[in-house]
């Protein structure tokens, strides 16, 4: 049994085996833009939502992280510092990303998915995961991978952009985050890639499983399982490894 996080997404590739392939190279090539983006995607705020939000997870020195889809390393840089400046790995799929990190990072920093980590069982504390949920082939995979590696009590936290449920709601973050936001990123980078990665970052979100789906995937992998929403659009899943 396997949960796409959406289904085929004809406008970037046209079969699900193509996917990953064309995820990474967006991710590879876009790069170098890619904390410039997510500063002015989220207006200057991100960074003070990721610190909250790892602080809600409960985050506190001497605990051991899993940043997986580390990126760039903005949520695993937030985690270093509440933990003292120690005890976080960050891995991403991403030859490109992980460049971009290892800038800024003194952690280690390993290339891999997070749907097969290179981990052994009962390692961490907590693991992490900063808007990349949609990028993930096989949700129940990741999943029962995410409660592998954590302890017994370890708690995952999953943060991620989820379409508001309301019909203004929608139509003002499909305008900002479909129009504006590509359009502002290739004006200011003059990167193609970079627009191209915001333009697919849209589509995934527009189609993405509803969040009943991902945290029925949660629970199902061995967590309890709960839902955060901030602003109606920033969603963050929290599980608690049970089992």
């Amino acid at each position: 049994m396997s949960l796409a996080p959406h289904p085929t997404l004809e406008r970037h590739y046209r079969r699900a085996e193509e996917r990953q392939g064309y995820v990474d190279a967006l991710f590879d090539h876009a790069a170098p833009h890619y904390d410039w983006i997510c500063r002015v995607m989220s207006l200057g705020s991100g960074g003070a939502y990721r610190r909250q939000a790892l602080q809600r997870l409960g985050l506190r020195p001497g605990m051991s992280v899993l940043d997986v889809a580390t990126g760039t390393g903005l949520v695993a840089r937030a985690a270093l510092a509440l933990l003292g400046g120690a005890g976080v790995v960050g891995l991403d799929p991403s030859r490109g990303m992980l460049e971009q990190a290892r800038r800024a990072l003194g952690p280690p920093l390993v290339q891999g998915r997070g749907e097969c980590l290179p981990f052994a069982s009962a390692r961490f504390d907590a693991l992490t995961m900063g808007y990349a949920l949609r990028h993930v082939p096989d949700l129940l995979a990741a999943f029962r991978e995410y409660h592998r590696v954590l302890r017994s009590g370890g708690r995952v936290l999953v943060l991620e952009i989820s379409r508001p449920r309301s019909r203004a709601g929608g139509a003002l973050a499909r305008l900002y985050l479909k129009h504006v936001v590509p359009l502002v990123t290739r004006v200011g980078t003059g990167s193609a890639p970079a627009r191209q990665l915001m333009d697919y970052y849209w589509d995934t979100i527009e189609n993405c499983v509803e969040p009943e789906a991902i945290l029925d995937a949660l629970r199902g992998s061995g967590f309890e399982a709960s839902r955060r929403v901030q602003g109606g659009l920033l969603s963050e899943y929290v599980g608690t490894r049970i089992t």
